[in-house]
């Protein structure tokens, strides 16, 4: 059976067998024909090659069909998934609407914009820095959004590192700062590769156009990129490969805690860095192909196992069990194991947002979130099958037309073939009858 609408309407092995038992039905007992016999004789090699090649023909065919078949149902079990993750996907958001209808009069009464302020100072401190490609993207983004919306460069584009994340206070965002530097705080960050490449162009001899990219954007709004700037791919990141601290709404990540020789947690140890950056809550997970958030990409790069102690007293106690960087409140800093920095405090003036004051929806509220992030991300997975599985699919429709064609041609010319030697042998046996 072939799931078109054109089924092969002939009996391959029927006809030729037809054929071939035609050519045999001469009396084996009339001597006069012989000569006829011999025509019979020499056309049955043939016969039996073109029964074996039709049915190689049309198994092929059916094979073709059989393919065809299971692309198709992969395809409709792939949309009865899509279906039902649209329907989970929208049964969440409606409980997420109660959580936000709910906490909205809390919001108003607050009154407190520390929160916006706040990224918006952190905006304010990248602009200051013009000529760089923050500074150039930040512009783009807050001022040029009508002259900018279609530019292939800001749609791969997360935002800047000193963006994308917040700390609880301002002495952690000056200690963060100032071990990344202001160039790494001035990182652009992508998604994936294309975005790299949307963000610089170059000419047939290797040199950056100047009239594209963000080269062209900078041009655009009177502010001339000056010198390298560095630019972060998600995608090219090697994620964090451990667990997650279990039922946490900001998915920490679950770092064993360092130990000393005698099996102690250091005095004054306070945590990992990487888990001391609050990531907004569309940022959480599911950024990459693979589903990884910024912690366990972006973050966990730029930190790793960065240790964050109480005092530098403390955190120099704390030296056999250091292995990837530590800092201190009051200012102490080593970058990795034996490099230690000495000296004042260096400002960076570009710096991490802080954390709002206002008490947090509850936990319940980010759960919801993360699950509709995820089911979205499970949809995009399943839209790609489907999309995979239909141009499969018409490969094979594209193969099994051709397959049809071929076995028909050689039907009709197999026929041609077997009612001429039928011909030949019926007027080889009417010239030998006697009169």
């Amino acid at each position: 059976m072939f799931p078109t609408n054109s089924p092969i309407p002939i009996n391959a092995q029927a006809l030729v067998v037809q054929d071939v038992t035609a050519l045999n039905s001469v009396d084996s007992n009339n001597s006069s024909a012989n000569t006829a016999t011999d025509v019979s004789n020499g056309a049955l090699p043939y016969a039996n090659t073109i029964m074996s090649n039709s049915k190689k023909l049309q198994d092929e065919v059916e094979k073709t069909g059989s393919k065809m078949k299971q692309h198709e149902d992969n395809i409709k079990f792939l949309k009865a998934q899509k279906n039902q993750l649209d329907d989970a996907i929208l049964d969440l958001q409606v409980s997420l609407g109660k959580y936000l209808s709910s906490s909205a009069a809390t919001k108003t009464e607050d009154g407190n914009t520390s929160h916006v302020q706040n990224e918006e100072e952190t905006i304010k401190q990248i602009l200051k820095h013009e000529n760089s490609a923050a500074g150039i993207y930040c512009q783009l983004k807050n001022h040029h959004d009508s002259q900018t919306s279609n530019l292939s460069l800001c749609e791969d584009v997360l935002g800047i590192v000193a963006s994308l994340g917040k700390v609880d206070d301002d002495n952690l965002s000056r200690l963060f700062s100032e071990y990344l530097g202001l160039q790494t705080m001035l990182t652009i960050v992508c998604k994936t590769y294309e975005g790299i490449k949307a963000l610089e162009i170059y000419d047939d001899e290797g040199l950056v156009n100047k009239d594209s990219g963000i080269h062209g954007a900078g041009t655009f709004i009177g502010r001339a990129l000056e010198g390298r700037f560095s630019v972060i791919c998600l995608e090219n990141l090697r994620p964090y490969a451990g667990e997650f601290l279990s039922s946490d709404p900001q998915r920490r990540l679950d770092i064993p805690k360092p130990r000393l020789p005698t099996g102690d947690i250091p005095a004054g140890f306070l945590g990992f860095a990487v888990n001391m950056i609050h990531v907004d809550r569309p940022h959480i997970f599911c950024l990459t192909s693979n589903g990884c958030g910024l912690r366990e990409t972006l973050f966990y790069n730029l930190f790793s196992r960065l240790q964050v102690y109480r005092t530098r007293a403390e955190m120099l106690n704390a030296l056999p069990c250091i292995s990837d960087g530590a800092i201190s409140l009051d200012g102490g800093m080593i970058r990795s194991t034996g490099v230690f920095f000495l000296g004042s405090r260096e400002e960076v003036d570009v710096r991490f947002p802080k954390c709002s004051n206002r008490a947090s929806l509850p936990d319940k509220y980010y759960e919801l979130e993360n699950q509709i992030k995820q089911k979205k991300w499970e949809k995009e997975r399943i839209q790609e099958d489907i999309r995979r599985e239909q141009a499969m699919l018409e490969h094979e429709k594209q193969n099994f037309n051709s397959k049809k064609q071929s076995f028909i041609k050689f039907l009709a010319d197999s026929s041609t073939f077997m009612a001429q030697q039928q011909l030949q042998t019926a007027a080889v046996q009417n010239r030998q009858v006697p009169r």
